[in-house]
């Protein structure tokens, strides 16, 4: 018998390596790379002989003037159009990410922190689908007790009776099930072994399959530990198989790393159909859905949920959650309208300008990208003359959203303009534009579209850049080509002089 052969897998990148090595040669990783026994196929490859023979059957390759006849592949006029009929989730958030509904088939990746709300919004969307369709829920991670607790917390289930024997607790399984709060054809399956798992979808037949998590899945026939590299993808690669064939819905819970990437190989998202992200802050309610690939729609599309205490809840109006309160403005800060996808997006930014007591000034982000940052205050101090490189500078949006879009510099630089001068900013003006290196105002994409939503929460007058049409909408625009006419505009008492361009001096 032959020996089988071995290979090393790097647990970071899911690179393979003839040998050990103390680090990766690819990513660089220390004492990632895991042993791995090649399973051979149950297919049959041709050998050089085989291929050989053939052509010596086919006359060396030649086909002797034969017609051209396809054997296996098709033409689109031979393949049968099909109307997708999508899938409402119960959760238009979740539907606007994924491009407007379930697709039947698809394989949806969901990634996430712990504790950010993965498990939490997948039960409650296989509630809202098993009032129509068969839904099983696999999980790994918990018993079927621990998942019936939680259904009865987010209220799926019926709240259950706890029942105390001295100090234990026990959970009365015969207790009855209200049926009008929770889908009969809802199933859990708590298994992590992949062909018990494939087995009962095979039994069951479901519409949708909902896998929590991939990473403790583990198919036996590899010696490999659950959540390796080798584990996940082959265990992902027969789930695909079994969606594509049987036409199940695949949503499949994905555990990240410390980057916040989704751990395991990369070709894990490129096997899926769309790859989705649950972003949040620990110390916020509100969490973030965004698509980082769909192949059956758009992009970066988010969808804002909020965490409270019946579970996820959605927030149909985000610009309210992400805008400060306009009643009492205060000095440096600046409106915003920023476009996530599809969707645009009112927010508030605050700066911080102060004089730094170090060799060097501090500068600090939360929300923006910290190269534009930087970037903006370079063209304040080259092309406005504010003595920046003298000053700490601190910029955040309101709610921790990440606003990195280049149509957003212009709210950055008037906001920290107005805290360096402590003057406020009017809150019935809002500031499109990107800012270039030499001091002028760029325009941005989506401009119409991001008009219609402050004119929509009820902003006058808008601040753009100069050279483009607009629609007849109910707000003021302003066009200006240069930052330091946005300054004069969105601050219009404040006379910018030589003394005024000076800090203040300390007592």
């Amino acid at each position: 018998m032959a020996k089988p052969k071995t290979f090393f897998t790097c647990n970071e990148c899911g690179a393979e390596s003839p040998q050990w090595f103390g680090k990766c040669p690819a990513c660089g990783t220390y004492n990632s790379l895991e042993e791995q026994i090649s399973i051979q196929s149950s297919v049959d490859v041709p050998s050089r002989g085989g291929v050989s023979s053939w052509q010596s059957a086919q006359g060396n390759g030649k086909s002797h003037n034969k017609p051209a006849k396809a054997r296996a592949s098709l033409t689109f006029d031979q393949i049968t159009d099909r109307q997708i009929a999508r899938w409402e989730s119960g959760y238009g958030e979740l539907d606007r990410v994924l491009g407007g509904g379930v697709v039947p088939g698809s394989m949806v990746l969901i990634g996430g922190d712990p504790g950010i709300g993965k498990s939490t919004l997948l039960l409650q969307v296989s509630n809202q689908l098993a009032q129509k369709y068969r839904i099983l829920y696999v999980t790994g991670e918990e018993s079927g007790q621990q998942v019936k607790l939680r259904a009865s917390r987010l209220g799926v289930s019926k709240p259950l009776s706890v029942v105390n024997e001295g100090k234990v607790e026990v959970v009365d399984p015969a207790l009855p099930i209200d049926p009008d709060s929770i889908g009969a054809d809802l199933y859990v399956l708590p298994e992590t072994d992949l062909e018990e798992i494939l087995r009962e979808i095979d039994s069951l037949k479901p519409n949708v399959a909902v896998i929590d998590s991939i990473q403790t899945v583990f198919f036996p026939a590899l010696t490999s530990a659950p959540g390796s590299v080798a584990q996940v993808r082959e265990c992902t690669a027969a789930l695909m198989k079994v969606a594509k064939h049987e036409d199940v819905t695949m949503l499949i819970v994905g555990h990240v790393t410390k980057e916040g990437a989704i751990a395991g190989p990369k070709v894990l998202e490129h096997l899926v159909d769309t790859v989705l992200y649950f972003e949040g802050d620990r110390f916020a309610s509100h969490r973030l859905l965004r698509t980082v690939k769909n192949r059956f729609g758009a992009t970066h599309e988010i969808g804002i949920f909020e965490m409270v205490a019946e579970g996820l809840r959605e927030v149909s109006n985000p610009s309210e959650l992400f805008l400060g309160n306009r009643d009492d403005p205060a000095p440096g800060t600046a409106i915003v309208v920023a476009c996530e996808g599809t969707r645009p997006i009112v927010v508030e930014l605050q700066a911080l300008v102060s004089p730094t007591s170090y060799p060097s000034p501090r500068r600090a982000g939360t929300g923006v990208d910290y190269n534009r940052l930087v970037q903006i205050l370079a063209v304040l101090e080259k092309r406005v003359g504010i003595p920046m490189s003298k000053l700490d500078s601190y910029v955040a949006s309101a709610g921790g959203l990440n606003v990195e879009e280049p149509a957003v510099d212009l709210g950055i630089a008037i906001a920290i303009v107005a805290s360096f001068r402590d003057r406020i900013v009017d809150p019935g003006t809002v500031l499109i534009g990107e800012v270039g290196l030499g001091g002028q105002v760029r325009s941005v994409s989506q401009m119409e579209l991001r008009l219609k939503e402050a004119a929509k929460l009820g902003f006058k007058r808008a601040i753009v850049p100069k050279g483009t049409k607009f629609p007849d909408l109910n707000i003021e625009i302003l066009q200006v080509s240069k930052v330091i006419d946005a300054i004069i505009a969105a601050i219009p008492h404040q006379e910018l002089t030589a003394d005024d361009l000076e800090p203040d001096e300390e007592e």
